[in-house]
C-alpha cells in the first residue's frame, strides 16, 4: 500500500512489475490481488467512461530499431509563476525513450533548433522525425518545409508529418503527453526552474523506472541505445550536391531567386540556400536537395516560380 500511495497513478500491473524488478527474489501476489487490495483501502479512484478514437499502429509500424524514427511535438502550455511554459518533447518510436523534455518560454523555431542541437550532439542523429504540420516543424512555403525542417533534411534526416487533424497517428507521443501532465504540471511548479527538475526526475523515472506493458513490463531504457550517426561539422549542414546537369542558384534574402539577369521569389524559409535548376521541357525543375519544390516558366522579361512540377 506504501507504494501505491507513493505512484498514486500506477495500477496494480505496472506497480507489481515495477517492485519485482526492484525485488527480483521476492515473492509477489497476483495482479488481481493487488487490485483488490488497492480496493479495499480505498485507493482506487473511479473513472469516468469516455468515447476514445481507436489507437493507431500503422504510422509507427517501420520503426525497428532504435533512431529509426523520433517523434517530436509540444505539450501545449501552462502558466509557471508569472511566465508561460512550452514543454517540447521528443521520444524514440521503437523504444518509447523519452529523448527529451525541454522547457522553454515560446514556440519559435530558434529555440527548438538549439535545444535539438544539444539533443543531437548528446544522442546522435535520427534516421526521421515525426511531427505534426504546426509551426515551427512545418510551413505554408512549397514541400510544406520550415527553417527547421530545412535543417533536418541538410542532416539527413527525414521529415514525416501526420495528416492534419489525426494525432491519433503519433498515438504513442500522445500518451507519453498525458502522463507527462499528470506527473509533473497537475499542478505547475512554481517556477521555471523547479518546472525544468520536475520534467528531469519524470524523464528519469520514465525511462528507467517505469514499467510499460507495451514493452513486457520491461523499461524503456531496456531498448534504447544511442544512434552512430554524429551531428556533423557545422552543425549547420553543408550545401547540397547536384548532378552536373544542374544549374545552381543560391536563394538572396528575403528567398528570391535571381537567374540570367531575372527574378521570381521562391520562400524565405530557404532564404542564402543553394537550389538546383534542372531543364525539363521548356520549364525548369526546382529542387532543394533531394525535394522538389516546384518549376520556373519564363514569360517575355520575367520568371514566374510555380509549386507544380
Amino acid at each position: 500500500m506504501a507504494a501505491r500511495k507513493l505512484k498514486p497513478r500506477w495500477g496494480p500491473r505496472k506497480l507489481r512489475a515495477a517492485l519485482q524488478r526492484a525485488n527480483p527474489k521476492a515473492e509477489l501476489p497476483s495482479v488481481g490481488t493487488f487490485a483488490l487490495i488497492f480496493k479495499r483501502n480505498g485507493l482506487v479512484v473511479p473513472r469516468r467512461r469516455r468515447h476514445r478514437t481507436p489507437p493507431s499502429s500503422s504510422p509507427l509500424s517501420h520503426a525497428k530499431a532504435p533512431n529509426a524514427l523520433w517523434c517530436i511535438d509540444f505539450k501545449g502550455d501552462f502558466l509557471v509563476g508569472k511566465s508561460r511554459c512550452y514543454p517540447l518533447t521528443v521520444t524514440d518510436a521503437f523504444s518509447r525513450y523519452l529523448i527529451a523534455c525541454v522547457a522553454l518560454p515560446n514556440t519559435r523555431a530558434a529555440g527548438v533548433r538549439r535545444a535539438l542541437r544539444e539533443v543531437f550532439e548528446q544522442f546522435g542523429l535520427p534516421e526521421a522525425i515525426r511531427s505534426d504540420n504546426g509551426s515551427p516543424f512545418a510551413s505554408r512555403a512549397p514541400a510544406g518545409l520550415s527553417e527547421l525542417s530545412a535543417w533536418w533534411l541538410k542532416l539527413g534526416i527525414r521529415h514525416e508529418r501526420i495528416e492534419p487533424g489525426k494525432p491519433q497517428q503519433n498515438g504513442r507521443h500522445e500518451r507519453m503527453h498525458l502522463t507527462l501532465k499528470l506527473d509533473t504540471a497537475m499542478p505547475p511548479c512554481s517556477s521555471m526552474g523547479a518546472q525544468r527538475r520536475a520534467f528531469a526526475h519524470f524523464r528519469r523515472e520514465y525511462n528507467a523506472l517505469r514499467p510499460h506493458e507495451a514493452l513486457h513490463n520491461r523499461v524503456p531504457a531496456d531498448f534504447y541505445e544511442r544512434s552512430k550517426r554524429m551531428l556533423p561539422d557545422p552543425s549547420w549542414g553543408r550545401d547540397f550536391s547536384y548532378p552536373e546537369d544542374f544549374e545552381l542558384v543560391r536563394l538572396r534574402k528575403p528567398g528570391t531567386l535571381y537567374w540570367n539577369g531575372r527574378s521570381a521569389l521562391v520562400t524565405s524559409v530557404l532564404r542564402h540556400e543553394l537550389l538546383g535548376l534542372q531543364r525539363y521541357r521548356k520549364r525548369w525543375k526546382v529542387y532543394f536537395g533531394p525535394l522538389p519544390l516546384g518549376s520556373l516558366s519564363t514569360a517575355k522579361k520575367k520568371i514566374i516560380f510555380s509549386r507544380k512540377a
